[in-house]
């Protein structure tokens, strides 16, 4: 049995936004749960709904989508957010999908190619237009944020290592000879240089940094 997504809309216009509320209730498995037209709405609905999916536009009153993703993620670290654009603009989506966005796509997209968005993100791929890819668009993996762990200690690095290999905290404290505690303090200085929150994040992030330096030198 397809498990039920709980989705949120967050848009300027009302109508538009009731609209996409009824295509997205005709497909199997989808629920809105919530529709908010401002940014402070939106980031307040988020954190207390949790929402599996989350439809937004780029532009609001108080400004694009950017300033606020972040925060988006913060409120619901677990949802994904499928940015809604005036039209397709390719030179947003990189900068969009570092911010935490799951996915970008033009209003102008019909209902059926807004729905195939959703099931592919729910199958754990992401699809952008072919249209893009015809114009020479060639989405890359980015290094913004990754400079950060250059600036990883010699032991900060050890640990992470570590930890990637999936070594306990207790284990690794022994073997550096520090206490639990002290890798706590070393964990929080790796995530304010690696600009995560959680270890999860930390892994993902360092582990992209290693993938790149051995494609580099192989």
């Amino acid at each position: 049995m397809t498990k039920v997504w709980q989705v949120v809309i967050v848009g300027c216009h009302p109508t538009s936004m009731l609209g996409t509320k009824l295509i997205l209730e005709d497909e199997e498995g989808l629920t809105v749960d919530g529709m908010f037209a401002t940014w402070e709405e939106c980031l307040a609905g988020m954190e207390e709904l949790r929402p599996d999916l989350v439809l937004s536009d780029y532009q609001m009153q108080g400004g694009t989508v950017e300033q606020v993703l972040p925060d988006m993620k913060k409120s619901s670290p677990c949802s994904h957010i499928i940015i809604m654009t005036e039209e397709n603009d390719k030179e947003i989506f990189l900068p969009l999908i570092e911010l935490g966005a799951s996915g970008v796509l033009s209003k102008g997209a019909t209902p059926g190619q807004l729905l195939q968005m959703i099931r592919g993100i729910r199958e754990g791929f992401l699809s952008i237009p072919l249209e893009w890819i015809e114009k020479g668009f060639r989405p890359v993996a980015s290094s913004r944020g990754l400079e950060g762990v250059l600036q990883l200690t010699q032991t900060e690095m050890f640990i992470m290592e570590r930890i990637v290999q999936g070594i306990t905290y207790d284990k690794i404290a022994l073997e550096i000879e520090v206490s639990r505690r002290s890798i706590d303090n070393y964990l929080r200085k790796i995530y304010v240089k690696l600009e995560v929150s959680t270890r999860a994040q930390a892994i993902e992030k360092f582990a992209l940094f290693s993938r790149q330096n051995k494609q580099i030198y192989a």
